[in-house]
C-alpha cells in the first residue's frame, strides 16, 4: 500500500480525497469477492445439507451410472433424453442419499460390514440377482463366485479380457454401494414405521367405521344452480380465503413464466420431390446389391443394417408389419410415412426360425503374429474335437476361465454398427448346433467357439432399410431463418411481440412454472441455451434467437414473471382465480343455507328445490361420491355417521360442490366381516405410515437444496 505523508495543508481535501479513495478500493474488492463466490457457486452442481458438489463429482457419479445403463442394456450409446434421465437420477439419489444420511446420523444408524456380508451370504436381495454372479441352479446370489471373479480380476494381465474384467468389477463396486445406500434407506424407514402404533380400542372404532353402513335419502344443492352474479365477493372476502388456503400455495423453488414464439421448419414441395428422386435411385441399387451396408449408409438411413439375424423388435414399428408381408429376396417401392415423415424402402434378405437365447463358450487365441495365433487356434480345436473334458484345462492355460455364457439377441440387435468379425462371430453363434465346435478367425487371432444351448426360438430377419426423413433443404432453411431473424429483430418488446405475431404468421404461447431443473423448454430438444437464459434474465427481456431442435426449430422467449421461493399470492393469475373460486362457493354456500334456515324435515326440504337421490352403503371410513355434483364428500359421511337412525340431519352441511340434507334411514352391518384385532391394528399402522409416507419432502424442504444443474446441461 502506498505511504501517507504528514500534508498539514489541505488536510480536509486530503482526508475527503483519501475517504472516497478508500471508499473505492474496498468496493472493487468487494465487488471482486463477489463475483469469485458468484463464479465458485456457478462451479457447483448444487448443495444438499451445505455439502457441494462440484461438476466433476457428478460427471464422475454420471459416468459410474451410464456404465452400468450400457452394460446392462447392452447399448454403446445413449440418446440425449436417455442421458438426461440418469442425470436427474444421480442427482435424485445423491439428495436421498444425503438426507437419509444426515438423519441416520442422528439416530445413530449406520450399516455394518457384518450385515453386508450376511446379505450377500444369504444371496436374495434383488440387487444381487441383477449382478453376473447367480448361481443358475440355484437362483441365488453366489459369493463365492464373486470371490472367485475378485481373485481372477486382480490376478489378470491378458490385456484381451482386461476390459471386459474391468466393466464387470466397476458394475460390482456400483451394486455394492448402492447396497448399502438401499439397507440404510430401509433401516431408516423400518424405524419410521415402528413409531406408528394403534391399539385394541382404535382398532375396533376403525372397524366399526368401515363396517357399519347407513342408507340414507339425500338432498343435494349444487353450487352450479347459483348464478355468479347473485353472489358478491369482495377484496376482503378474497384476502381472508387467501389467508385460510395459503399453505397450499407455498413453492420451495423458484420458477418463472415465459411467452415464446416457435417455428418448426419443414420441407417444401421441391424438398420432397428431390429428396424422392434420391430415394428411388438408392432404392435400384439395394434391390441388387450383394452387399446393403454401404448403400444404406449413404442413403442417410434411421436402420442401421447389422447383417445379421435379429428379431423384429429391432426394426420401427411400420418396417415390422411389413417383414411379414413381403417375399424373401424382395424389395418394396418407396412409401411414404406421415406419422414420423420418412421415406421408406425394404429388401427382406432372409428370414428363419433361431434361437433367441444362445448357452455358449469361448477362448479367445492370440499370438505374436496372425499366423502364430492360427497354428495355435488348430492345436487347440484338434485337441477339444478329439476331448472336450479338455475345455476349461485349455481355457486356463490362455488366462481365461472358459466358463458358460448366454448370449440374447438383444445384447446385439440395437447397435449401431457392426465389424465384419463381429458379424462373423454372431452368425456362427445363431446358426451352429448344441455341442458344434468352431474355429472363427479375426483379424486379431482366433475364437474357439461350442454352442452349449438353445432355447426361445423365434422368428429372425437379415433385411436392409433405408429410412430416410423428409428434410428441409438449406435454402429452405435460410428463408424461414431470415424471416424469423427480421421478425425478431424488429419486435424487441413482448408488446411488439405479440402485436406483430399474426402478420409475420407466428403464434405467441404462454408457458407457467418453469423449473430449471427441466432439460427443454416447450417441448423443444436442445433447448439448454434458451433455459439458461430464462433463469439468468429480468422480467419484461427478449432472448436471442436460438436455433433448436434437431437444427429444425427456431425460438424466442419473453420472461413475464419471476416465481420466487415461498407463498404464491393474489396476484398470481391462477392462484386468484382459484382463491375466488372458492370464495364464491362459500358465498354461494351461506345464501343456500339461509334459504334452508327454516326447514325442519324432509318433507320441506323437498319444496326447496335440491337434487334428491337415494344413497347406500355410507360409512365413516370413507367419503361419499355424490353423482348429483361430481364430487366427493368427506363432511357428508361425518354428519351422516353423527346421525341417529330415523333422523333427519340437523343441520345443512357444507361440502365441497354443494349443500346437503339428508333423512338417514337405515343402519346396517356387513355381513361375513369378523373384527380381527391384530389385523386391525396392522391396518391402522400401515395407514399411518401410508400418511407419514412424505418424510422424503419433509426432509428436502429441510436441506436448503441449491439445484444449478440447468448451468451445465
Amino acid at each position: 500500500m502506498a505511504v501517507l505523508g504528514k500534508i498539514r495543508s489541505k488536510g480536509i481535501l486530503l482526508v475527503s480525497i483519501i475517504g472516497l479513495g478508500l471508499f473505492a478500493f474496498i468496493a472493487e474488492e468487494a465487488f471482486r469477492s463477489c463475483e469469485a463466490s458468484k463464479n465458485n457457486e456457478r462451479q457447483q452442481i448444487g448443495v444438499v445439507l451445505g455439502e457441494k458438489m462440484t461438476y466433476e463429482e457428478f460427471q464422475k457419479l454420471v459416468d459410474e451410472y451410464t456404465d452400468v445403463i450400457k452394460m446392462t442394456q447392452g447399448q454403446e450409446t445413449l440418446s440425449e433424453e436417455e442421458l438426461n434421465g440418469i442425470r436427474d437420477q444421480v442427482w435424485s439419489s445423491f439428495i436421498q442419499t444425503k438426507l437419509i444420511e444426515d438423519d441416520a446420523k442422528k439416530l445413530g444408524l449406520r450399516v455394518t460390514d457384518d450385515e453386508i456380508r450376511n446379505i450377500l451370504n444369504e444371496g436374495t436381495n434383488q440387487l444381487l440377482l441383477q449382478s453376473p454372479f447367480v448361481n443358475q441352479q440355484t437362483g441365488r446370489f453366489d459369493a463365492n463366485m464373486l470371490k472367485q471373479f475378485v481373485s481372477e480380476y486382480k490376478k489378470n494381465t491378458n490385456p484381451q479380457v482386461q476390459e471386459q474384467y474391468q466393466k464387470i468389477y466397476n458394475y460390482w463396486t456400483f451394486i455394492e454401494k448402492t447396497l448399502r445406500q438401499q439397507t440404510l434407506a430401509q433401516k431408516y424407514q423400518s424405524l419410521l414405521a415402528s413409531t406408528f402404533l394403534s391399539n385394541p380400542i382404535e382398532a375396533q372404532q376403525a372397524f366399526n367405521e368401515a363396517n357399519e353402513e347407513a342408507d340414507i335419502e339425500l338432498l343435494s344443492f349444487p353450487y352450479s344452480a347459483v348464478k355468479d352474479n347473485d353472489v358478491t365477493v369482495t377484496d376482503a372476502d378474497l384476502k381472508s380465503k387467501y389467508e385460510e388456503m395459503k399453505g397450499m400455495y407455498e413453492q420451495y423453488e423458484e420458477s418463472r413464466d415465459i411467452k415464446y414464439v416457435s417455428v418448426k421448419v419443414t420441407a417444401s414441395a421441391a424438398d420432397k420431390n428431390a429428396l424422392i428422386a434420391k430415394t428411388n435411385e438408392f432404392a435400384q441399387q439395394l434391390a441388387t446389391a450383394e452387399d446393403p451396408s454401404e448403400i444404406v449408409r449413404k442413403a442417410g438411413s434411421n436402420v442401421a443394417y447389422l447383417g445379421v439375424p435379429v428379431t423384429k423388435n429391432a426394426f420401427p414399428n411400420d418396417i415390422q408389419s411389413t417383414l411379414d408381408s413381403i417375399a424373401v429376396g424382395s424389395t418394396t417401392a418407396l412409401k411414404e410415412n406421415t406419422a414420423d415423415n420418412t421415406l421408406n424402402v425394404v429388401r427382406l434378405i432372409s428370414k428363419a426360425e433361431l434361437p433367441d437365447s444362445i448357452e455358449y463358450q469361448m477362448i479367445q487365441v492370440g499370438g505374436n503374429t496372425p499366423d502364430e495365433a492360427h497354428k495355435r487356434a488348430d492345436s487347440i480345436y484338434t485337441a477339444l474335437a478329439a476331448d472336450a473334458s479338455q475345455w476349461e484345462t485349455l481355457a486356463k492355460k490362455y488366462g481365461q476361465t472358459g466358463e458358460k455364457n448366454w448370449m440374447t439377441t438383444s445384447q446385439y440387435q440395437y447397435a449401431p454398427s457392426l465389424d465384419k468379425d463381429t458379424k462373423n462371430y454372431i452368425y456362427t453363434l445363431n446358426t451352429a448346433g448344441v455341442g458344434e465346435l468352431k474355429n472363427i478367425t479375426t483379424t486379431a487371432g482366433n475364437i474357439i467357439l461350442k454352442v452349449t444351448a438353445r432355447k426361445a426360438m423365434t422368428t429372425k430377419y437379415v433385411a436392409a432399410v433405408i429410412k430416410t426423413d423428409i428434410t428441409f433443404s438449406k435454402d429452405t432453411y435460410s428463408k424461414a431463418y431470415n424471416k424469423f431473424s427480421q421478425y425478431v429483430s424488429e419486435n424487441q418488446t413482448l408488446e411488439a411481440l405479440e402485436k406483430n405475431a399474426k402478420k409475420n404468421g407466428y403464434t405467441v404461447l404462454s408457458l407457467t412454472d418453469i423449473r430449471n431443473s427441466q432439460h427443454v423448454v416447450a417441448n423443444i430438444r436442445s433447448t439448454h441455451e434458451a433455459l439458461k437464459w430464462i433463469f439468468d434474465s429480468k422480467e419484461g427481456e427478449i432472448s436471442p434467437l436460438y436455433e433448436c431442435g434437431n437444427n429444425d426449430n427456431l425460438l424466442v422467449v419473453a420472461l413475464t414473471k419471476v416465481n420466487k421461493k415461498g407463498y404464491r399470492g393474489l396476484d398470481d393469475t391462477y392462484i386468484k382465480e382459484n382463491v375466488k373460486l372458492q370464495a364464491t362457493n362459500d358465498k354461494k354456500a351461506e345464501k343456500i343455507i339461509n334459504d334452508l334456515a327454516n326447514v325442519k324435515d324432509f318433507k320441506t326440504a323437498l319444496t326447496k328445490g335440491g337434487k334428491a337421490s337415494s344413497v347406500n352403503q355410507v360409512t365413516f371410513a370413507a367419503p361419499v361420491f355424490v353423482q348429483e355434483t361430481g364430487a366427493s364428500e368427506p363432511a357428508l359421511s361425518g354428519a351422516v355417521a353423527a346421525t341417529a337412525k330415523g333422523k333427519f340431519a340437523a343441520h345443512p352441511v357444507k361440502g365441497n360442490a354443494g349443500v346437503y340434507l339428508f333423512q338417514k334411514k337405515n343402519i346396517n352391518k356387513r355381513q361375513g366381516v369378523k373384527f380381527d384385532s391384530k389385523q386391525e391394528e396392522a391396518k391402522i399402522a400401515q395407514r399411518n405410515l401410508q400418511m407419514a409416507s412424505g418424510f422424503m419432502t419433509e426432509l428436502y424442504i429441510k436441506a436448503d437444496i441449491v439445484d444449478n444443474r440447468y448451468l451445465f446441461f
